[in-house]
C-alpha cells in the first residue's frame, strides 16, 4: 500500500490523539481535523484494509506495528520542522503550518541531513 499525504496525516492524528485519550475514535479524528465523519470512516477502511491500523468491534482505533512507524516518522518531522522554522524568527502558528506542508515532501535523506547539520531543536 503506498501511503499518501492525507494518509500520513491521519497516521499522525491517530498518534498524537491517542498520546492524550484513553482510546481513539473516528468522531475523535474528525473533531481533531475538523473533518466530516463519513470521510474519516472511508479514510479509516482504507487504512485497516493496508494494515496501518485496527479497529475493534467497539470502534477504538489503534496503529498496528507499520503504521505507528509511520505516523512516528511524520510526527518527528513535523515536531523538528516547526522548531527548526520557529529557531529562525517564524511565527509558532506558520512554522506549524509550514512543517506540515514540508513533512510529507522531504525525503529521508534530506531530513537526517538537517537534523545532523542543526542538530535537535
Amino acid at each position: 500500500m503506498q501511503i499518501h499525504e492525507s494518509a500520513e496525516n491521519y497516521l499522525e492524528t491517530i498518534l498524537m490523539l491517542s498520546k492524550k485519550l484513553p482510546v481513539v475514535r473516528s468522531v475523535d479524528i474528525a473533531n481533531e481535523l475538523d473533518f466530516k465523519k463519513s470521510s474519516v470512516s472511508i479514510a479509516m477502511k482504507n487504512l485497516r484494509e493496508g494494515g496501518k491500523i485496527t479497529v475493534t468491534q467497539a470502534g477504538y482505533i489503534y496503529l498496528t506495528d507499520s503504521g505507528r512507524a509511520i505516523a512516528e516518522m511524520i510526527y518527528e518531522r513535523h515536531e523538528w520542522l516547526t522548531n527548526w522554522l520557529i529557531s529562525l524568527g517564524v511565527d509558532s502558528n506558520i512554522a506549524a503550518e509550514d512543517a506540515c506542508k514540508m513533512e510529507h515532501v522531504i525525503s529521508k535523506e534530506s531530513f537526517e541531513a538537517l537534523k545532523n547539520h542543526f542538530g535537535q531543536f
